[in-house]
């Protein structure tokens, strides 16, 4: 289990397919703290720590996440938010995040606006998910509120620390994201269905 508050950036070193799961081996100034096993989340996704070597790390996606989320668009080089998982105890700052990716979505228009950035992004009905405005919505692994909620549409705020701290800085319009709904929405939007 995740929050959503992103601890640091990471960067690709180096990718290296074998059969159909992809090595992703990854510089961060917080390597010297992980330990094979360990969970970390990567844009969002939860992948598990497969090798340490000084300050990189390796962890291993199959294909079934590759397919669902936008890993497979990471390059040499590419900047990765990143997470530990939550220690029991600890504040929950953000919200509830699973580490598990329900879709990509797709960044249609970047607004800077005093001093702070409106970021809209668009997702595909097919899954049937949805947002609501104040709800929660992670974008990359960031635990964010929702500003503006439309049908496959939604806008988020993003405040100059967030903008400088995670990969939004890196995004530009068509940039695919990973997003992982609310799940007490997810939840509520089953019941419903029953």
């Amino acid at each position: 289990m995740f929050t959503g508050i992103i601890e640091t950036l990471g960067r690709v070193k180096n990718i290296e397919k074998e059969g159909t799961n992809v090595h992703y081996t990854i510089e961060s100034e917080i390597t010297s703290e992980l330990k094979i096993d360990q969970s970390v989340a990567h844009n969002g996704v939860c992948l598990t720590v497969v090798a340490i070597n000084n300050n990189e790390y390796t962890v291993t996606a199959i294909q079934e996440t590759l397919e669902k989320t936008n890993l497979e668009d990471l390059e040499i080089g590419s900047i990765v938010n990143l997470e530990r998982a939550m220690k029991l105890g600890d504040r929950l700052d953000g919200h509830i995040v699973q580490g598990h990716v329900d879709q990509t979505g797709v960044c249609t228009n970047i607004k800077k606006e005093d001093g702070s950035w409106i970021f809209t992004f668009s997702y595909s009905p097919n899954k049937n998910n949805v947002t609501i405005e104040k709800g929660s919505i992670t974008i990359n692994g960031t635990s964010l509120t929702v500003v503006n909620s439309k049908e496959n549409e939604f806008s988020v705020a993003i405040i100059p620390y967030t903008y400088e701290h995670t990969n939004f800085h890196t995004f530009t319009v068509n940039t695919r994201i990973n997003l992982e709904f609310d799940v007490v929405g997810k939840y509520v939007a089953r019941l419903l269905k029953l």
